[in-house]
């Protein structure tokens, strides 16, 4: 080639520039498992349902990928009236999930308060005890 980088020295370089991806374990370790799973929306509520009779109908099928599909086409051909109960359904999850995570939220805030209730108690002995020796150094 003439006077051009060739493929392989373009891609040494891309190599060197590369930013450090989180692996699955990295991004996994950073959840907390307590905190609550998000609700589903109205089609997966329809879906929980929908995977139960598409089952029973076809007994020998194992590819996830035609359920969602025939699921898919289902939940759009249904009226905004056959929709309600799932929307409905849904909503209420949402509900629980808001209280779940007002407490979980609350439950974090008091640990974290303890923790600087300690600190600062912390803080105050050696205060008192370094005042002390202050006045000390003043004299």
């Amino acid at each position: 080639m003439k006077g051009g980088k060739s493929k392989a020295d373009s891609r040494k370089d891309d190599s060197r520039l590369a930013v450090k991806k989180q692996t699955k374990k990295e991004k996994n370790a950073s959840k907390d498992p307590n905190k609550p799973k998000r609700p589903p929306s109205a089609f997966f509520v329809f879906m929980e349902d929908f995977r139960k009779q598409y089952k029973e109908k076809h007994p020998n099928n194992k590819s996830v990928a035609t359920v969602g599909k025939a699921g898919g086409d289902r939940w759009k051909s249904l009226t905004a009236e056959e929709k309600a109960p799932y929307q409905a359904k849904a909503e209420k999850r949402k509900e629980e999930y808001e209280r779940n995570m007002e407490a979980y939220n609350r439950k974090l805030a008091g640990e974290d308060e303890e923790s600087d209730k300690s600190k600062s108690e912390v803080n105050d002995e050696d205060d008192e005890e370094g005042s002390g020796e202050e006045d000390e150094d003043d004299d």
